[in-house]
């Protein structure tokens, strides 16, 4: 099983987020991630779920959210035609002596310090899974006290 990303266009109403998580959770499917925002146009709504599937039961999934209600368009994100980043914070234990080696870290991924703390810091990085797993990874040799990530939003790349 590969990981597939889709892009749902729905409209802006109450309750299509959990038509749509429902689906998937009554067929039996798990979303490693699922993004939601509006649109330029306030009356829509865009989703970017990401799965592990086979190509068959991804295609079964994309023929079911496109038959709900509230859909207006369902694709899938191939990674040669779109642009998928994500959004990840990190606060770290940083005491006076880490902080260089900790800054410097963060200027290789080109990440901002947001917060800084009597002994921490927090740190924001925008970029692929791949990115910010890499950030993690370095950063494991430091006490890391909280992360969050906000999940992977794409969009096609133009024509």
């Amino acid at each position: 099983m590969e990981k597939k990303v889709l892009s749902i266009l729905v409209d802006n109403t109450a309750g299509v987020l959990g038509r749509v998580a429902g689906l998937f959770s009554r067929r039996g499917y798990n979303i490693d991630s699922l993004t939601v925002g509006e649109t330029e146009d306030n009356s829509f709504s865009r989703m970017t779920v990401v799965v592990r599937a086979d190509d068959l039961i991804f295609e079964q999934m994309t023929r079911q959210v496109a038959k709900l209600e509230d859909v207006r368009a369902v694709k899938e994100l191939l990674p040669e035609r779109s642009v998928c980043r994500e959004l990840i914070l990190v606060t770290v234990h940083a005491n006076p002596e880490e902080r260089p080696a900790i800054v410097a870290i963060a200027d290789i991924f080109r990440a901002k310090i947001v917060d800084v703390g009597e002994n921490t810091m927090m740190i924001e990085l925008t970029g692929n899974q791949s990115k910010l797993d890499a950030f993690v990874n370095l950063l494991g040799g430091y006490e890391i006290q909280e992360i969050v990530r906000t999940g992977i939003a794409g969009l096609s790349r133009g024509q």
